[in-house]
């Protein structure tokens, strides 16, 4: 499965490449892009454990960049 999340707040190119290298070392991520110009993120994981995933995908990015908020619809 292959979700697009918007960011709010991402402060900074360097801390989009540190949070997406972070994605993709979680255990049934297959794939991620956190964009700084657009404020995107896009998530390629399994699709049974999607949630799961997305919720460590969240505490990831809140250690990289505290003030940036994930709209997850």
């Amino acid at each position: 499965m292959k979700k697009t999340y918007k960011l709010i707040d991402l402060d900074c190119a360097n801390c989009a490449r540190k949070m997406e290298d972070a994605i993709k070392k979680l255990d049934g991520v297959t794939d991620a892009n956190v964009s700084f110009l657009t404020q995107k993120m896009t998530v390629e994981a399994e699709d049974g454990r999607f949630d799961q995933i997305m919720q460590q995908v969240v505490k990831c990015c809140k250690r990289v960049e505290p003030d940036c908020q994930i709209v997850l619809k």
